[in-house]
């Protein structure tokens, strides 16, 4: 057996915990912050580890373990059809700020790792 799996399976270990975590922090708003929070704040960590960090062993366990974990498109699909159908407006900033700021937070982390 290779090692690989296991670091995904820490990272993961990591990650989902955490999630949880910030899931508690919020709760009955309209906009769901808690999940578009881990969402722009992984793919910011996912962009850091990507862009800035050689070492497949900490791409393994952080990228696809911890982030893979922390972030949730299911969470983030569900609570926006839930959104759209309770206050179209607030389903509607919920699908676009997710969007704009989870990619933006990937385009930060590189300008910010990437080397020049």
């Amino acid at each position: 057996m290779t090692i690989e799996p296991l670091l995904v399976a820490l990272g993961g270990s990591l990650g989902a915990p955490a999630r949880y975590a910030v899931g508690t922090l919020t709760t009955d708003t309209r906009i769901p912050v808690s999940t578009l929070g881990v969402n722009v704040l992984g793919s910011f960590l996912l962009g850091v580890v990507t862009f800035g960090i050689a070492s497949d062993t900490v791409a393994l366990t952080v990228g696809v373990g911890a982030c893979g974990a922390f972030t949730t498109f299911s969470s983030f699909s569900y609570e926006t059809v839930e959104a759209l159908r309770d206050d179209p407006v607030a389903g509607t900033a919920n699908a676009v700020l997710s969007l704009v700021l989870s990619v933006s937070a990937v385009g930060v982390a590189y300008l910010a790792v990437a080397p020049v």
